[in-house]
């Protein structure tokens, strides 16, 4: 048996590169089951998917291709990505990557979908010129714990698809 271990040396070797190849690529910052990266859907041609979906006390909303909920930061203004660094791991950008395009569906109007430039790099995907933004504590379709929290220097608002802000559940 031992000498079919040394035989077969350049295969476990070549094995155990793959096996780290794979964990690198499927890796995780945080022990946590929460990430921090958004989790906006892409869809066919390397697209993000922007959608809607009636939430409990906020009426229609915009949510990511998972159904997640996005929010908006009012330090903002509708201009640019104001939170970054810590506050992007809890609030994480919805990124628009490489020549990726913003898709919609729902209710959701693909004239008010833009981007902006990210000061951590690459695109953030906009509505209506507001950076969209998924929250960590919101970690399942329907959740908007978010919704009108005062936290990274600045509230936290959903957005309907007629791109106004959402600033208290009704």
């Amino acid at each position: 048996m031992k000498g079919g271990l040394v035989r077969n040396r350049p295969l476990l070797v070549a094995l155990g590169a793959a096996v780290a190849l794979v964990g690198a690529g499927c890796g995780s910052s945080s022990s946590s089951s929460r990430t921090a990266t958004s989790t906006a859907k892409s869809v066919a041609g390397g697209s993000v998917e922007i959608s809607s979906s009636n939430l409990s006390g906020l009426g229609a909303v915009l949510v990511d291709g998972h159904g997640r909920t996005l929010y908006i930061f009012e330090p903002d203004q509708a201009k640019k990505v104001t939170c970054t660094g810590g506050c992007a791991s809890v609030w994480p950008p919805v990124p628009l990557p490489g020549t990726a395009k913003p898709v919609t569906s729902g209710a959701v109007k693909l004239s008010l979908v833009g981007s902006d430039p990210n000061p951590g790099g690459g695109r953030v995907v906009t509505y209506d010129g507001w950076p969209l933004y998924n929250y960590v504590e919101d970690p399942t379709p329907g959740s908007s714990t978010g919704e009108g929290i005062d936290s990274s220097g600045g509230f936290w608002y959903v957005i309907s698809p007629s791109g106004t802000v959402i600033k208290q559940k009704s």
